[in-house]
């Protein structure tokens, strides 16, 4: 599956395919509307609304609706709309929502034939800008998938593939690299690439299981006129470059063949296999929030001659009498 799909459908780079709830975009169907919640997003070039359809969700009662707005509210999301599907075939009438009043009949049947909602559904709305709006309906899909008990049981493997080269960080104004800076383009070479990041692809791809990530990697830039220009791309000047990375483009200079590989997170895939809710439960020697490891008692105290093989010497602060 591809980034792009996998964010459309279900706002998450790794999906939980156990769960059948799909997100739908409703943007075209609401760009008109009076309703400035969904109108502004929906014209927007990088907002998105998207409709969540939860069957035989009309049984939440209003705190658990509010609930779940909370819920939605720490991935950015300011609201969270919604519309009960009461007697379908009434149309408007057999509708129950505080935002119907602002959409057209067109829109809300292309809404209900979209959705595919039945008798009894409800359907939640995300409208803001596209990340916001993947990452609280993503989230919130999995949250209702598992306190309504839709997950279904089984293995539900991925390869997603295609992941974006860049993405554009709006608070510091420049590109980051999704995976890192030595991830090849999809049959790019530097030219194009520096012309179009925003549209590049990598050569990367995650193996995901049951929504989690257990094992991701790339193919690697072997040019040094392409690892250059992503330096260039991500505000790495070419002094700075050098400083860091020198090594690596004297190699690329004298030539490198093309190569990639995989890494796998073992203690994930145990971590599923044994049914457990973190890998703290199935690697060998976990540790605490502070990094001690209550096995081993680790770490310990350094002596004075150790710390002075590595030339560091400990300052405490002075008692304030």
């Amino acid at each position: 599956m591809s980034h792009a799909e996998a964010i459309r459908r279900y706002g998450s780079d790794k999906p939980d395919l156990r769960i059948a709830l799909e997100l739908v975009d409703v943007a075209d169907l609401v760009k008109g509307c009076d309703f400035k919640v969904f109108a502004a997003p929906a014209n927007d070039p990088i907002g998105r609304v998207t409709a969540l359809c939860v069957p035989q969700g009309g049984k939440l009662s209003r705190k658990e609706i509010d609930d779940y707005t909370a819920y939605v509210a720490r991935y950015g999301a300011k609201g969270l709309a919604y519309v009960k599907v009461n007697e379908i075939t009434k149309g408007r009438d057999g509708l129950q929502s505080p935002i119907l009043k602002f959409l057209s009949d067109s829109a809300v049947s292309g809404i209900l034939e979209r959705t595919g909602a039945k008798n009894g559904d409800l359907i939640f709305f995300g409208a803001d800008k596209a990340k916001v709006v993947s990452d609280a309906l993503g989230a919130l899909r999995l949250k209702v998938g598992q306190d309504l008990k839709l997950v279904e049981s089984g293995w539900r493997p991925l390869w997603v593939v295609d992941f974006p080269m860049f993405e554009w960080d709006e608070d510091n104004k420049r590109w980051q690299a999704v995976h890192h800076p030595f991830t090849s383009p999809v049959n790019l070479d530097a030219a194009a690439l520096s012309a179009g990041p925003g549209e590049a692809t990598a050569k990367a791809y995650d193996m995901v299981l049951n929504g989690s990530e257990i094992g991701g990697g790339s193919v690697r830039i072997y040019s040094q006129e392409l690892q250059s220009a992503v330096f260039d791309l991500l505000g790495i000047s070419s002094e700075e470059a050098r400083v860091k990375f020198g090594f690596l483009l004297d190699a690329l200079k004298f030539g490198a063949p093309p190569h990639g590989g995989i890494a796998y997170g073992l203690d994930r895939l145990a971590m599923l296999m044994a049914g457990a809710d973190s890998i703290r439960d199935v690697i060998a020697f976990p540790k605490t929030q502070t990094a001690a490891d209550p096995l081993t008692d680790a770490p310990t105290e350094v002596s004075e001659q150790q710390l002075r093989e590595v030339h560091i010497r400990v300052r405490t602060q002075p008692k304030i009498e």
